[in-house]
């Protein structure tokens, strides 16, 4: 399974952009992880929320990968984000997880934390819906 999410991982050119990282694989849940560069932030310092919705999305269609048979990929149908507090700090982490795994329809969610100076801060909450898709 790990393999599988890293291969995909390794294509993602933006994820290489923003210099993601992927952390944990286990079924149902994906830990990604990003450095807060220069080119990511917005006018106030902190990371832009489209680094943290990219690296939430992310999370949240990795984890729904570990719950579907190896000739499907996901495809995000839906997903919502809600900015909880400014993302400061060196580096975000997006947790994603299945709510409810399905053939045709997978319930997901993500967190996303700024790390700052070893604190973690929750930036963002994601919820959405994956949609399996021959690979």
């Amino acid at each position: 399974m790990k393999d599988r999410i890293a291969a995909s991982f390794a294509k993602q050119s933006m994820m290489q952009t923003f210099g993601a990282a992927l952390d944990h694989v286990a079924d149902g849940n994906v830990t990604l992880s990003a450095p807060i560069l220069p080119g990511s932030r917005q006018q106030q310092g902190f990371a832009h929320a489209a680094l943290t919705f990219r690296l939430g999305d992310s999370a949240a269609g990795y984890a729904a990968l570990t719950t579907i048979p190896k000739d499907q990929d996901v495809v995000t149908a839906e997903i919502k984000i809600n900015l909880t507090a400014p993302a400061i700090g060196d580096r975000l982490i997006a947790k994603g997880r299945v709510i409810k795994p399905g053939r045709r329809l997978i319930v997901v969610t993500s967190e996303v934390f700024a790390l700052n100076n070893g604190i973690k801060t929750l930036v963002a909450i994601l919820q959405g819906t994956m949609v399996p898709v021959q690979a």
